[in-house]
């Protein structure tokens, strides 16, 4: 295990500080003891994406440093909604949609972090254990008075929004209150003395940080991760084909795998840092590379990064698999494979369908367009014809019919 006082250094060096409300003092207290911190993620969907994984990864380097991580599940605060850089309300969710949600997000966590009950084992809270229970006039006693409408109204995930002219509710407007109530309540469990979060949480955390000091006289830091963006100015984990799924019921292994392989040049030293556990130097060299090397490097990452989400195994599989794809012509056992009744296809699907259902396009006008641009084919055999029906006569040797877009996305169809 590394050292706990060098936690804030090794976070620095791989480039996951934005902000620190103080870095010098933390590094300080990471040296003398161990640091309870935590990151609250909502439950608004089943499963995390990559746009949390630099969170997730930051979790990881603290538990690697000997300091223990607090995952804030927010059963609670789902209900609100973060306002934080979206323009419109969240769609409330049922406690069951929550309930259900957080059991898809746990799988997450499972692969990154280790549970227990010792010093720098995480945990997983549900912040509804103490939001549900609030009485609201003395929470405003005792918790609001200590919150400036003045200063809420400057914060950028409160001010964008009135900017923007779109509504903001008074249930969302809350949220920033909460959110630091969150860190006053785990302060209080379980001696937390950091909350970390998206660069977008910065107001919040700040108000959190605030708020233990003010109540409970106690020290508490706030630590922000940057946004993530490609080296062409992408936000990081949008596709064409949409987010990318951290679990393997959303994503498939090897198309998380594809996706880290398709890396940008220019990101690949900085995603090593980032998302592998891979050693400063050991980057430092493969980040040099050029030519074919940087597709060795690239292919390193994607099985660093497969592995940490899906296991060795699932990253071998993928590997080998994109190997007898692309390197062979062949056709690999984790390419995505979607089943068709035998019926449909002695029927005959039009190709712009066939597209749409291998999830190889988004919509049937995205399927339209890439099948007469030339991006389709049918076992390796380009189409133009976006009525082309693919049938049972298209099946191959192998059982199935091979679906292509482009050079690097493959499904296959197989009748059922």
């Amino acid at each position: 295990m590394a050292s706990r006082a060098d936690f804030v250094a090794t976070a620095r060096a791989r480039g996951m500080i934005q902000d620190c409300t103080d870095e010098q003092a933390l590094a300080a207290l990471a040296a003398e003891r161990v640091i309870p911190a935590y990151i609250g993620f909502d439950a608004t969907a089943d499963s995390l994406h990559v746009g949390s994984l630099v969170q997730i990864m930051l979790l990881r380097l603290l538990q690697k440093h000997g300091h223990k991580p607090i995952v804030l599940m927010g059963g609670g605060t789902t209900k609100v909604g973060d306002p934080s850089g979206r323009d419109e309300q969240r769609k409330l969710l049922t406690d069951e949609d929550i309930a259900r949600n957080i059991q898809g997000i746990r799988k997450v966590f499972d692969r990154f972090l280790t549970f227990g009950s010792g010093p720098a084992d995480a945990i997983m809270v549900n912040n509804a254990d103490w939001l549900d229970e609030l009485r609201y006039i003395p929470f405003l006693r005792d918790v609001g008075r200590h919150f400036s409408v003045n200063r809420m109204l400057a914060f950028d995930s409160v001010k964008l929004r009135l900017e923007r002219e779109q509504p903001l509710s008074f249930l969302e407007f809350n949220y920033m209150i909460l959110q630091s109530y969150d860190f006053l309540e785990l302060g209080r469990r379980y001696d937390c003395r950091l909350q970390m979060g998206g660069s977008d949480q910065w107001g919040n955390i700040v108000s959190g940080a605030d708020l233990v000091r003010r109540i409970d006289s106690k020290p508490a830091f706030g630590l922000t991760t940057p946004l993530i963006t490609t080296s062409s100015g992408a936000k990081m984990g949008k596709t064409a084909a949409g987010a990318i799924w951290l679990n393997a019921d959303r994503l498939t292994p090897y198309d998380y795998w594809q996706f880290w392989r398709n890396t940008e040049d220019a990101d690949v030293g900085r995603f090593l840092r980032l998302f592998t556990d891979l050693p400063l130097d050991e980057v430092a060299r493969l980040e040099k590379l050029e030519g074919a090397g940087i597709n060795d490097a690239k292919k390193i990452l994607a099985n660093e990064a497969t592995a940490l989400a899906h296991g060795p195994a699932a990253a071998a599989e993928a590997a080998e698999t994109a190997r007898r794809t692309f390197e062979q012509g062949g056709i690999g056992e984790a390419l995505p494979t979607i089943d068709v009744p035998r019926a449909e296809l002695e029927k005959g699907i039009p190709a712009y369908l066939a597209v749409v259902r291998a999830t190889l396009a988004t919509s049937n006008g995205e399927a339209r367009r890439a099948v007469k641009g030339g991006a389709i084919r049918v076992n390796d055999a380009a189409i133009d014809d976006e009525n082309r029906k693919v049938t049972l006569a298209d099946i191959n040797a192998e059982g199935v019919v091979k679906l292509s877009s482009g050079r690097k996305r493959h499904a296959l169809l197989r009748p059922v």
